[in-house]
Formats: structure tokens, C-alpha cells, sequence
């Protein structure tokens, strides 16, 4: 009983001693779009495989998005699913696109972020599994939240111009 109580202690406390990533967003989605490996590389970029399905992250200042101004819905780039509207989108900052809220909390998971010493929350696609970025407790009211998200994890897609005359 001891040595099984020992083996799970160095088996979470190990990982974060060393400053490894021990997050699970790689683990296969429990919903949606579920790929092999081989076929995320096939249908992403390099800098999108790195980023969305090895939890990279993109310089900051590079990505097409982080000064983006039009208005109309962020789409995760692996799967499509909705996942921030430029009504929630400002600046940041920080070099990359930041919104204060989702689209909807289902369409966003957090996981706990081990990586480069330090604990932070990962946010990926509930539908795919995919890494978008993390989200901070430093962001705008009403939410106090940071959704800091990379470029290349994003599709946009734009307020038809019957909408666009409403808003």
C-alpha cells in the first residue's frame, strides 16, 4: 500500500518539480471531432500542428489577429466550433488576440498548465481537443478575465452585411 501511495505522489509531484507540461489537452476530446495525429498533420499548417496539438505558442505581435478589427465570430481553425465574438474582443497588450469572455463556457475547456515552471489554465476547443491559449485573472469588466489566444488556433468568420447594418 505504501509503495502504490509512493508511485502516485512522484507521479504528479515529479513532473512539476521538473517545470514539465503535465496538462491533458492532448487527451482524446470526451465530445466532437476526435483525428489521429496523422490527420491533424495532414489538415493543419506546421504552425498550426505546433501550436494547436503540441501546445506552442506563436511570437507575439506576428499573429493575424491579435490587431484584427472587423466584427464577427473567432471559430476554432481545427474544427470550426464558435468560439469568441469580436464584441468581447480588446487589446490587450499583450500581443495576441484577447477577448474577455467566450462565446459560451461549453465551447471552451480549461486545463490546468504545468509548463516553464509555473501554473497557469490552458484553454482548448471542447469539440477537438485543440490548444488555443490560456486564459488570465487580469482582463476588462465584466468578467476580470483574459482569453489570450493564438492567431493560427483561429478562423474568422464576419457579420453578414445584413447584420453588420443593425449593430
Amino acid at each position: 500500500m505504501n509503495n502504490i501511495v509512493l508511485i502516485l505522489f512522484l507521479m504528479i509531484v515529479t513532473p512539476a518539480m521538473l517545470g514539465q507540461n503535465i496538462n491533458t489537452s492532448m487527451e482524446k476530446p470526451t465530445k466532437g471531432t476526435v483525428k489521429t495525429e496523422a490527420d491533424w498533420k495532414k489538415e493543419l499548417t506546421i504552425g498550426q500542428y505546433q501550436v494547436m496539438r503540441q501546445c506552442g505558442t506563436e511570437p507575439a505581435f506576428t499573429g493575424k489577429y491579435y490587431n484584427y478589427k472587423e466584427k464577427g465570430e473567432y471559430l476554432c481553425a481545427a474544427c470550426g466550433q464558435k468560439l469568441f465574438s469580436s464584441n468581447t474582443k480588446y487589446d490587450s497588450g499583450s500581443g495576441w488576440p484577447s477577448f474577455y469572455q467566450p462565446i459560451s463556457n461549453t465551447n471552451i475547456d480549461e486545463k490546468k498548465d504545468r509548463s516553464l515552471g509555473m501554473v497557469r489554465i490552458e484553454i482548448v476547443c471542447s469539440n477537438c481537443g485543440s490548444h488555443l491559449g490560456h486564459v488570465f485573472n487580469d482582463g476588462p469588466n465584466p468578467t476580470g478575465l483574459r482569453y489570450c489566444v493564438n492567431s493560427v488556433s483561429l478562423d474568422f468568420q464576419p457579420v453578414p452585411d445584413t447584420l453588420r447594418e443593425l449593430k
